[in-house]
C-alpha cells in the first residue's frame, strides 16, 4: 500500500523551547511555544476560535428602521429587535464560550439570526454599512505587530466567520467527550460531522461572499483541509464504536480502513500547503497510519479465522511496521504503546504457529487482497435554521427583495392614479376654459347689462375667502426660502463624498496596491446617481416655478379687481344697453340645462377622483409567494396585472367621463353661437363681455396658481425629508469609510514596522569567535517576523528556517533580558539542543556590534574550548539520526 513519503522533524525548535522554558519569563515566549491547533489527550485535532472587534448594531439598524417604518407600533417592535440582536452578538462573540452545547446554540442562533436577517436590510459598502473586523484564528501575530486580521463591510462575511467559530466549537466539544460510553462516542461523531458540514460550507460559499482574498484560515484550501479531518475524526470515533461493541472483524477492517483513507486524503491536502499550523501533518500521518494498521489488523483476523496464516503473517507484519513509525517518528503526538503490544503478541503467535505448524507462504503486502472501505459518515448539511429554539426576531419584517417590490409596486399605482386624476383634471379645465371663452354662465346671467353676474360675484367672494393676492404673494415669496434650503443640502451631502473621495485617492496614490480597499469613487457611484437625480428634480422645479410666476403675471390684474368690493367691482365693469329680452328663449334653457350637466359631471369627477385614490390593495402577500415558491419576484408582471384588475373598471368610468364632456362641448358651443345671434351687439356690450371674460379666467387661474403654489411648498417640505435622509446615508457611508481607513491605516503602520529598514547582509569573519572553526555566519535577522513553521523537504531548509525562529527570539530576549544571563542560559545544558551554525547570540537589532574577547575572573574556571571540528562538546546527548515519517517500501 502506498505511503507518503514526509520528512521528519527537525528537534531543533522543541529542544530550544525546552531550554527557554527554565526561564521564569513565560509571557517572552508563550506566543512561539502555544499550539494554534492542538491534538488533545485523545489525539482528536480541535480548532481555535476566531476572535472579532466589538460592532455596534444599534445605530445603524435603528436608524434604517426609522427612515423606512412611520413611527408607531411597527417601528418600537423592530426597535425592540434591533437592540435583541446586538446582545445577542455580544452573547456569541464578545466573550469566552464554555466547550459545552449550549455555548454552541448561541452561536448557531447568532447564525440563524444573520441568515434570516440578511435580505431584510440592505447591508452593502454603500447602503447600509457595517464593518466587521476579524482576526486570522491561525495567525500568532509578530513581534511588532498584531495578528492578520479583515476589517470588510459585508455580513456574508460576518456569516462565513461566525460559522468558522461553530464549526472550530463543535470540533472542542467533540474532543472533550467521554469515548469511554456510548453517548460520549455518540455525542462526537454528531459535534464532528457538524464541523465537517460547516467548513465544507464555508469552502463552498466563502469567495462568493467576500468577493475578494479571504484570510488564511477561511480560505477554501484551509477550511477544505479541515472539513476533511473532522470527517476522518467522526470516521475514527465509529471505529471506536464498533471496536467497543466487538463487532466482526470484517467491518472494523472496513471502518478503520475508511478512517485511513480520509486522513489519507487530509495530509495530501495539506503536505505542500502553508494553510495549517506545524502540528497538524504529523497527527494526520500518525492517524493515519494507525488506522491502516488497526484495518490490517483485524483483517490479519479475518484471515485467521479462514485459514489463511501466511496472509494473517503479512498483515501483521505490515502493521508492526507501521506502528513502528508511529513510534519512532511520531510519539510526541501520539501514543500506540498498547497497539504495539497487541499487533507484536499476535505477530509472534501467529509466526510461531505457522512455523511449526502450518508452513503457510507469506505473501508480499503488495500482492495482499485490498481492505474493503465503510463510510459511516457524512457532513452534516448547513441549511439554516442549525440552532434548536430560533426564532426570528424580525419575523414579521418583510424582505428586502419583497421592501423594494412593494416601492416599485406603489410607484406603479401612483403612476397609475395620477394618470387617471390628471386627465381628469386636464379635462375639466378645458372645459372652464371653453366655457370662460364664451362668457358663459355669465352671460345667461348679464341679460340686464349694468348688474354683476351672479357667477362673478361668487367667484370674487370665493376668492378673497381663500386670502386674495396676499395669500398667493405669500407663497411665491417662500419657494425660494424652501429651494436654497434644499440645495445647501445636497451640496452638503455631496461634499462630504468629494472630500472623502479626495482623501481616498490621495492614500491610494501613496500606499499603492497596498490601499487594498474598493476604492470610493466606485463605491459612490449609486449616492451620485442619486444625487445627480436630485439635482435634476430641483431643476425642473425651478421652471415649473416659473411657469407658475409667469401665469400669476399675466392674470394679476383681474385677480386684483376680483379682490375689490363689490362697488368697485360694478364700476369697473363696462356697462351695455340692456339686450333683448331673451329670458324666456328656447335656446337660453337649453344652453343652461347644458350647463347643469357639465356641472353635474364636474361633481361626477370629484366623487370619482375620491375613489380611485381610497383603492388600497396589499401586495406583501403575493411578493412572498412568489418569492417563496420561486427564489425571485417578477415585480412588473405581477403590479400590472393587480393594478389591472384594481383601476380597470375606474379607467372605463374616466374614459365616458371623457366622452360624456366633449358630447356636451360640442352642443354648449352650437347652442352659444344661437344665443349670440339673438343678442343684440354693440361696442359697450362687446366690452363688457370681454371683461366678464377675463374674470371669470382669472378666478379659474386663480385656483390653479393657488393649488400649484400649494403643491410646489409640499414638494419642497417633502422633497427636504428625503434630502436629509440622503444626507445622513452619505454620512454613515463617509463615517463608516473613515472607520475603515483608519483601521487600514493602522495594520499597515504594523506592516510598515514588521519590515526590514535595511537589507540583510553577512558578518566580517574576523568577528566570529576565533575560538573554533564556524561555518559562515547567519544572515543578521531584522524586524521581520519569521513566516510560520511548515515541514519542509530537506535538513538545510529545516536548518534554515530554525535559523530565522531563533534570530527572532534572539531579537525579543535581548530586549528583555541582559547579554551575560542570555549567554548562561542559551548555553545551559537541554535534552536535544543544538545551536544552529553561524548563529551569534548577541546580534541585536539589523548590526551584529564587535565584541571584546571573554576574560576570565581571577579565581574562576574559565568555559571550556571549543571541541574539535566537527564534533560535539563532551557530555551532551547527541541528536538522533533524521528518519522519514513513513518506512520505506
Amino acid at each position: 500500500m502506498t505511503s507518503f513519503d514526509v520528512p521528519s522533524q527537525n528537534p531543533g525548535s522543541r529542544s530550544l523551547s525546552c531550554c527557554l522554558c527554565s526561564l521564569d519569563a513565560d509571557r517572552l515566549f508563550f506566543s512561539l511555544k502555544k499550539s494554534l491547533l492542538r491534538a488533545e489527550m485523545a489525539t482528536f485535532i480541535s480548532v481555535p476560535l476566531k476572535k472579532s472587534s466589538e460592532v455596534d448594531l444599534v445605530k445603524p439598524l435603528s436608524k434604517f428602521v426609522a427612515a423606512t417604518y412611520s413611527a408607531g407600533e411597527e417601528q418600537g417592535e423592530y426597535t425592540r429587535a434591533v437592540e435583541e440582536f446586538n446582545k445577542l452578538r455580544k452573547n456569541a462573540l464578545g466573550r469566552p464560550l464554555d466547550k459545552h452545547e449550549s455555548s454552541l446554540e448561541i452561536l448557531l442562533r447568532y447564525y440563524d439570526q444573520l441568515c434570516a436577517v440578511e435580505p431584510k436590510f440592505p447591508f452593502s459598502e454603500n447602503q447600509l454599512c457595517l464593518t466587521f473586523t476579524w482576526k486570522d484564528a491561525f495567525d500568532k501575530g509578530s513581534l511588532f505587530g498584531g495578528s492578520v486580521k479583515l476589517a470588510l463591510a459585508s455580513l456574508g462575511y460576518e456569516k462565513t466567520c461566525v460559522l468558522f467559530n461553530a464549526a472550530a466549537l463543535a470540533s472542542q466539544i467533540a474532543a472533550e467527550q467521554n469515548l469511554d460510553n456510548d453517548e460520549g462516542l455518540k455525542a462526537a461523531a454528531k459535534y464532528y460531522q457538524l464541523a465537517s458540514g460547516a467548513f465544507g460550507h464555508i469552502k463552498d460559499t466563502v469567495l462568493s461572499a467576500l468577493n475578494r482574498e479571504p484570510t488564511m484560515d477561511i480560505s477554501p484550501e484551509t477550511v477544505g483541509t479541515l472539513s476533511l479531518i473532522m470527517l476522518a475524526q467522526a470516521q475514527e470515533v465509529f471505529f471506536l464504536k464498533a471496536t467497543s461493541d466487538k463487532m466482526k472483524d470484517a467491518v472494523i477492517a472496513k471502518l478503520a480502513n475508511q478512517a485511513a483513507d480520509f486522513y489519507g486524503d487530509a495530509f495530501k491536502q495539506c503536505q505542500y500547503k502553508d494553510n495549517l499550523p506545524k502540528e497538524v501533518l504529523p497527527v494526520l500521518a500518525a492517524k493515519h497510519c494507525i488506522m491502516q494498521a488497526n484495518a490490517e489488523l483485524h483483517q490479519s483476523m479475518l484471515a485467521k479465522q479462514k485459514k489463511r496464516f501466511g496472509e494473517e503473517i503479512a498483515r501483521l507484519q505490515h502493521a508492526a511496521e507501521l506502528v513502528k513509525t508511529v513510534a519512532s517518528r511520531y510519539d510526541e503526538y501520539v501514543s500506540v504503546k498498547d497497539l504495539t503490544d497487541k499487533i507484536n503478541r499476535a505477530l509472534t503467535a501467529a509466526k510461531k504457529d505457522n512455523d511449526f505448524i502450518y508452513h503457510d507462504r507469506v505473501p508480499e503486502v503488495k500482492d495482499l487482497e485490498p481492505i474493503g472501505k465503510a463510510a459511516l459518515v457524512k457532513a452534516t448539511a448547513i441549511t439554516p435554521p442549525l440552532s434548536q429554539k430560533f426564532t426570528d426576531l424580525f419575523e414579521k419584517m418583510v424582505p428586502m427583495a419583497v421592501q423594494q417590490s412593494m416601492s416599485m409596486y406603489s410607484q406603479r399605482k401612483a403612476e397609475t392614479v395620477n394618470r387617471l386624476v390628471g386627465s381628469m383634471r386636464e379635462a375639466t379645465n378645458l372645459c372652464n376654459g371653453v366655457l370662460a371663452s364664451l362668457n358663459l354662465p355669465a352671460a345667461l346671467e348679464d341679460l340686464s347689462g349694468d348688474s354683476i353676474p351672479q357667477s362673478i360675484a361668487e367667484k370674487a367672494r370665493s376668492i378673497v375667502q381663500q386670502g386674495g393676492l396676499q395669500s398667493i404673494e405669500q407663497l411665491i415669496k417662500d419657494l425660494p426660502e424652501l429651494l436654497t434650503r434644499n440645495r445647501e443640502i445636497l451640496d452638503e451631502s455631496l461634499k462630504m463624498l468629494d472630500d472623502e473621495e479626495t482623501t481616498d485617492k490621495e492614500l491610494r496614490a501613496k500606499f499603492n496596491e497596498r490601499w487594498n480597499r474598493t476604492p470610493s469613487a466606485d463605491l459612490y457611484k449609486p449616492l451620485r446617481a442619486e444625487g445627480a437625480n436630485f439635482r435634476n428634480v430641483l431643476d425642473k422645479a425651478v421652471q415649473a416655478d416659473q411657469v407658475v410666476r409667469d401665469r400669476y403675471s399675466a392674470h394679476c390684474e383681474m385677480i386684483a379687481l376680483l379682490c375689490k368690493p363689490e362697488n368697485e367691482l360694478v364700476a369697473a365693469i363696462p356697462s351695455a344697453n340692456p339686450a333683448k329680452t331673451l329670458q324666456g328663449s328656447e335656446v337660453v334653457n337649453v344652453l343652461r340645462s347644458q350647463l347643469a350637466q357639465l356641472e353635474q359631471m364636474k361633481k361626477e369627477r370629484e366623487t370619482l377622483e375620491g375613489e380611485i385614490k381610497a383603492v388600497t390593495f396589499d401586495m406583501s402577500a403575493t411578493f412572498l409567494t412568489a418569492l417563496a415558491q420561486d427564489g425571485a419576484i417578477n415585480e412588473e408582471q405581477l403590479s400590472s396585472s393587480q393594478l389591472d384588475q384594481l383601476y380597470g373598471t375606474y379607467n372605463q368610468r374616466v374614459q365616458a367621463s371623457l366622452r360624456t364632456q366633449e358630447e356636451l362641448l360640442g352642443q354648449v358651443q352650437t347652442s352659444h353661437q344661437e344665443f349670440s345671434s339673438l343678442k343684440q351687439s354693440n361696442t359697450e356690450a362687446n366690452q363688457r363681455e370681454e371683461v366678464l371674460k377675463k374674470l371669470a379666467s382669472a378666478h379659474d387661474s386663480y385656483v390653479e396658481i393657488s393649488s400649484n403654489l400649494r403643491e410646489g411648498t409640499k414638494f419642497y417640505n417633502d422633497l427636504t425629508e428625503i434630502l436629509l435622509k440622503f444626507q445622513n446615508k452619505c454620512s454613515d457611508i463617509v463615517f463608516a469609510r473613515k472607520t475603515e481607513r483608519d483601521e487600514l491605516l493602522k495594520d499597515l503602520q504594523q506592516s510598515i514596522a514588521r519590515e526590514p529598514s535595511a537589507p540583510s547582509f553577512s558578518v566580517p569573519a574576523y568577528q566570529s569567535n576565533p575560538a573554533a572553526p564556524v561555518a559562515p555566519a547567519a544572515p543578521a535577522a531584522g524586524p521581520t517576523p519569521a513566516p510560520r513553521t511548515v515541514f519542509v523537504s530537506s535538513h538545510s531548509q529545516n536548518q534554515k528556517l530554525n535559523n530565522r525562529e531563533l534570530d527572532k527570539i534572539d531579537c525579543f530576549l535581548n530586549a528583555a533580558l541582559t547579554a551575560s544571563t542570555l549567554f548562561s542560559l542559551l548555553w545551559r545544558p537541554c535534552r536535544y539542543f543544538q545551536m544552529p551554525m553561524g548563529y551569534n547570540p548577541y546580534a541585536y537589532g539589523q548590526y551584529n556590534m564587535p565584541y571584546m574577547p571573554y576574560q576570565a575572573t581571577p579565581g574562576q574556571g574559565g568555559y571550556p574550548a571549543a571541541p574539535p571540528a566537527g564534533q560535539p562538546y563532551p557530555g551532551y546527548p547527541q541528536q538522533p539520526p533524521q528518519q522519514p515519517y513513513y518506512p520505506q517500501q
